[in-house]
């Protein structure tokens, strides 16, 4: 399936910049946190220098399967990703596992492939690099550049996978509380970490070489009544000094659920100890009668009410029912008109499944129309699950599924039929009464769950490509200025909000650079903010000043009747006399880092937040800058959280700043964003100001409406190109001021202007006038016209020109080359 291709041609032995700031960063996590914080920091870092929009890791797990461990990035379901991947399948993941060499795959490869139907269309490419150690293992990236990964990224993605496969020096284990007494247990309250005797798991049902040490994987087998009366004494919130003492129940493979009984004292903690929850668990079994299977029907509607994702309801239905059940295969899937798209498949290799279904394999699933199996298609129009015990004649497709029994389960939600659920036996299974009933209790679950999820899948694969578009692909270049900027989205919800930032170049050399943050997380907010961003942009262009590129765009939201509002910093630098000006509508101030080392944060007076009243002052403040000043703008998320006032992270923000090189502008962003929270999204620009090497002459002119009006405009051209020695061009140039000129005397109104510009051999020539309306040159001129030519000699005596708007009119520009 896929192609290995060569590694590239950077050398190991040549490290660029950007190489040499992934080793440091890697080099720092390496004595960071243990392990899953670190992976993931460690997968971020991918992110970071290489552009990739998503990277996760892959490592071997049961059922000789590649499974996914960790991710960061946007949801890997854009992308079509799996979670697991079969070992001896053909894969990126597969192959780069087992030949031991990376996989590097462009848009064509990846169309090409076995998975081209699940992959979206446009520049994705994808790289599968194997993971050295015993395990094995792979670290797969994803990334919408043009151009897919280039031989440093490559050489990145190589760094970032020697990383995840060292794995950090284990943290030392919270001492125990004395020896376990059987069936004993300690609990360590801050990290939920938990020592537990054998007798414990065996309880639980748990084998030794299984358990994670997580208390979260012994409350998972609790019933899912009784978990409010367990948590209460396995948080710290709700448990006091002293014995307590409970009864409750957790499932089992197979029968009722068993009841356990837990004693336990809370030991408070002290001088760096965590406080640890002691005592013990026993059986209490014989003090209480059976249960029916409705407790697997509580513990399934528990996992569908938290399930988000359509995948999220399969696995949930597939824990409930396959192992219970001691079926040999599950398969879930969603009825799309005359189709069956089945969304999980346990156990997930293909040849654990009929030879039909593999004939009509299409990608990870079996894609045949439901006629082709009438069974299954009259069980879907009556809606009732239909059970068929070994050696009931089937077709094909059907009877391999289940030779030893197979159970159909139609899905049912909101009057139709939402998909099925197939179960199979190899060996002969008797299906009494409770397991009937258990079967159509969970089909109706699992039906109005996965229309939920279905809706939740599409909105949001919704706001995640209204995120992935809103924002810059790239910043522009800047004259005299280098910017950067950084995104992260949050790690919970749907993952995008309304984070936004900008860089907008602007005539006469100034940017403006923008950063906002729209209220909520949410698709609504991601429009709202994709129109901000734009709004912005277009008052910016037209050549107001911020404050009233700041106004307009508050009028605008209050005008869209949203119960969102937004925040808001504005800056317009202008390169050429190292100055600027902020506007603040209820954002965070700008940070300045000085040339010097030190830092200021600007104080402002701003505004309210964009979208709150309607009659509101947005103030400018001015700002200095000097060669080497770094200006930097955040959103909250960087610098706000639960147990800190936002103050406090601001100035952590420009402690930041003082300890960066502003010599390598991306790393200092990189270092800004290590170890932020994210419980919200982060935005982050940065640009450092230089200067410009060469500063453009400027002189101009008020026009005033008088008779000589042209003859005056002339004279004051020929002036400053004579103070300026420019004696090339002198007549294009006075032809061109008298053209402009008149045009704008004879077709507007109000104030005229005459701006010119020298810099590096080019003259600019422009006049600003209060009409907006572009000229247009005429189709065809006859020889009896007056007038209409001016744009036709303005265009042949020059080497470009154009209009922008300014300030609710127009400036008409041209551009003169100059012999040196």
């Amino acid at each position: 399936m896929a192609n290995v291709v060569s590694e590239g041609t950077t050398a190991r032995g040549t490290r660029t910049s950007r190489l040499t700031r992934a080793e440091l960063a890697l080099a720092t996590l390496a004595a960071g946190p243990p392990a899953p914080e670190r992976t993931h920091s460690v997968l971020e870092q991918a992110l970071v220098f290489t552009g990739a929009a998503f990277a996760g890791l892959y490592t071997p797990g049961g059922g000789d399967a590649l499974c996914l461990a960790d991710a960061a990035g946007v949801p890997r379901t854009l992308y079509g990703l799996r979670d697991t991947y079969s070992l001896a399948g053909q894969s990126p993941p597969a192959d780069a596992h087992r030949t031991g060499r990376p996989v590097w795959l462009g848009p064509e490869e990846l169309a090409a492939g076995a998975d081209s139907r699940r992959m979206p269309v446009g520049d994705v490419s994808l790289a599968a690099l194997p993971l050295t150690g015993e395990a094995g293992g792979c670290l797969l990236a994803v990334t919408e550049r043009p151009g897919g990964f280039d031989d440093e990224d490559r050489a990145c993605l190589r760094l970032v996978a020697e990383a995840v496969a060292c794995p950090a020096p284990a943290p030392a284990r919270a001492p125990r509380v004395g020896e376990l007494p059987p069936g004993g247990f300690g609990l360590a309250m801050d990290t939920g970490r938990v020592d537990v005797d054998d007798d414990v798991l065996g309880l639980f049902g748990i084998d030794r070489a299984d358990f994670d040490g997580k208390v979260e994987t012994l409350l998972a087998r609790t019933v899912p009544d009784d978990l409010p009366s367990l948590m209460s004494v396995v948080e710290a919130d709700h448990m006091s000094i002293g014995e307590r003492e409970l009864e409750f129940r957790v499932v089992r493979p197979t029968g009722p659920p068993r009841w356990l009984r837990l004693r336990g004292r809370l030991l408070p903690g002290g001088e760096g100890r965590p406080a640890r929850l002691v005592g013990t668990v026993a059986d209490a079994s014989a003090l209480r009668s059976g249960v029916t299977d409705v407790a697997r029907v509580q513990r399934l509607a528990a996992a569908l009410a938290t399930a988000g994702t359509v995948r999220d309801v399969s696995q949930a239905v597939v824990a409930a029912l396959r192992r219970p059940l001691r079926a040999d295969r599950i398969a879930l899937a969603e009825l799309e008109n005359d189709r069956l798209v089945v969304t999980v498949l346990d156990p997930p290799e293909p040849e654990a499944w009929p030879e039909l279904w593999r004939l009509e394999w299409r990608s990870e699933w079996p894609d045949a129309p439901v006629r082709a199996m009438p069974t299954l298609a009259a069980a879907l129009r009556e809606g009732r699950a239909s059970i068929w015990p070994a050696g009931t004649a089937l077709e094909p497709a059907l009877a391999e599924v289940g030779p030893g029994g197979l159970a159909v389960l139609p899905l049912p939600a909101d009057g139709r039929m939402a998909g099925a659920c197939l179960i199979g036996w190899d060996t002969p299974h008797d299906f009494g009464p409770d397991e009937r009933a258990l079967l159509t209790a969970s089909a109706g679950l699992a039906g109005q769950a996965l229309m939920r999820a279905h809706a939740f899948d599409a909105e949001h694969e919704l706001v995640a490509t209204l995120q992935r578009t809103l924002l810059p692909r790239r910043l522009p270049g800047l004259p005299g200025a280098e910017a950067v900027a950084r995104y992260l989205p949050a790690t919970a919800g749907l993952e995008v909000g309304g984070d936004w930032y900008d860089v907008i170049p602007l005539p006469d050399n100034h940017v403006a650079l923008v950063i906002g943050d729209v209220q909520g997380h949410s698709a609504g907010a991601a429009t709202l903010m994709g129109q901000m961003r734009t709004a912005l942009r277009a008052y910016a262009v037209e050549g107001h000043p911020p404050d009233v590129v700041v106004s307009h765009a508050n009028r605008l939201l209050l005008d869209m009747e949203t119960d969102l509002f937004a925040t808001c910093a504005y800056v317009d630098v202008d390169m050429e006399a190292g100055s600027a000006w902020s506007v603040r509508a209820g954002h965070l101030p700008p940070v300045l880092r000085h040339p010097d080392g030190g830092t200021e944060i600007v104080p402002s007076e701003g505004g309210p937040p964009l979208g709150v009243q309607s009659e509101a002052d947005f103030p400018m403040t001015p700002i200095r800058l000097q060669s080497g000043t770094v200006l930097a703008l955040a959103t909250d998320g960087l610098v706000e959280s639960p147990d800190a006032d936002i103050d406090v992270g601001i100035d952590r923000l420009a402690r930041g700043l003082a300890g960066a090189d502003p010599g390598h502008l991306g790393l200092v962003a990189d270092a800004l964003l290590t170890g932020a929270r994210r419980d919200d999204d982060i935005a982050l620009l940065l640009m450092r100001y230089d200067g410009l090497a060469v500063r453009p002459l400027r002189e101009s002119w008020t026009v005033w409406r008088v008779p000589e009006a042209v003859r005056h405009a002339r004279r004051f051209t020929r002036r400053t190109l004579r103070a300026w020695g420019v004696t090339e061009e002198t007549d294009a140039a006075l032809l061109i001021v008298s053209e402009l000129v008149t045009n704008a005397l004879v077709h507007t109104e109000g104030q005229v202007r005459l701006d010119l510009t020298l810099v590096n051999h080019r003259l600019r020539i422009a006049v600003a006038d209060g009409s907006p309306r572009t000229p247009v040159k005429p189709p065809s001129i006859g020889w009896e016209a007056t007038g209409g030519r001016g744009i036709y000699l303005v265009e042949a005596l020059s080497a470009a020109w154009g209009t922008l708007p300014v300030g609710g009119g127009k400036q008409v520009w041209c551009e003169l080359p100059l012999r040196g």
